[in-house]
């Protein structure tokens, strides 16, 4: 970005710039502007696509400077509590995937497909908790950290058994559908993403693709699962747009796969680590439970 700068300044002619994080903002006579690097043309194809489904809730992109960044408005923020601020996203991503759905045909390879990469993955986490347990318990003195995995190890094992059950049964249930509902997904959502302005604002384009709904949902989770309570983010976004019961088990096998504890570096940052994985596994039983006590 820094060999634009003379032809931003040269646009632009900003009387103040600002960095900050991986964008800078450009204040001047013109108006205030967001300078973001760009690799490709995917934001504003991504944009094409939204406005030809009726969905304009991005900060508008600018033409004066396109060779190596994108040029959007800048959206000045009004400030609102962060819980409420994730309600909203989740009521305009459900929006974003009621403008963009359609159904497309498929083989059974497909969900073959996501079987295997799925199980691959449970088993490659099983396999690395197993090994890890016999190393922990042979130690006489285990350390914080792995005194507190080894305390709560039965938890990881059971969120291992529980994805694997519920991916054997999803896919039996699932594998003879040749349709496969698809939408318009940001793939990069967090609270951040989101400005609050004069409408709402989802920002951050850049990774948006065709898939499945739930893939937003799954990166949001996963991103801020320890910020608020997604059973109650989960029950907005369903209200608006209602997942079909194989799509909300395929999402709740996803998240109840347990992430990988590293155990090397400082003990204090390492007990930390274990302790933020664990709450993960916690916070992720109770949701699924809340659920499938709701199915009964």
């Amino acid at each position: 970005m820094n060999n634009q700068l003379d032809e931003i300044k040269k646009a632009f002619k900003p009387y103040r710039i600002t960095k900050k994080k991986n964008v800078m903002i450009i204040d001047s006579t013109k108006g205030s502007y967001v300078i973001k690097e760009k690799k490709d043309d995917k934001v504003r194809e991504a944009y094409n696509y939204l406005l030809s489904r009726n969905f304009d809730y991005f900060p508008e992109l600018h033409n004066e400077v396109r060779d190596q960044v994108n040029v959007f408005e800048f959206i000045p923020e009004v400030s609102v509590p962060r819980e409420q601020k994730a309600m909203d996203m989740m009521e305009l991503v459900a929006l974003l995937h009621n403008k963009t759905t359609y159904y497309k045909e498929i083989t059974g390879d497909k969900y073959k497909e996501i079987y295997d990469n799925l199980k691959s993955n449970i088993l490659y986490t099983k396999n690395y908790y197993d090994n890890l347990y016999n190393i922990l318990i042979e130690e006489v003195f285990p350390s914080p950290s792995h005194y507190l995995l080894l305390r709560n190890i039965y938890k990881i094992f059971g969120a291992i058994d529980f994805s694997l059950v519920e991916l054997d049964n999803w896919y039996d249930n699932s594998k003879d559908d040749l349709k496969e509902r698809v939408a318009f997904v940001h793939n990069n959502l967090e609270t951040d993403h989101l400005l609050e302005g004069t409408k709402n604002y989802l920002v951050s384009w850049e990774n948006a693709k065709i898939d499945s709904p739930i893939l937003d949902l799954i990166g949001f989770y996963q991103k801020e699962y320890m910020n608020f309570d997604f059973e109650t983010l989960l029950k907005k976004y369903l209200k608006n747009y209602p997942l079909n019961a194989n799509e909300l088990k395929l999402f709740l096998i996803v998240i109840s796969i347990p992430p990988i504890v590293e155990l090397e570096g400082e003990e204090l940052m390492v007990t930390r680590e274990v302790r933020k994985k664990l709450d993960y596994i916690f916070k992720t039983e109770k949701m699924i439970n809340s659920f499938n006590d709701e199915d009964k």
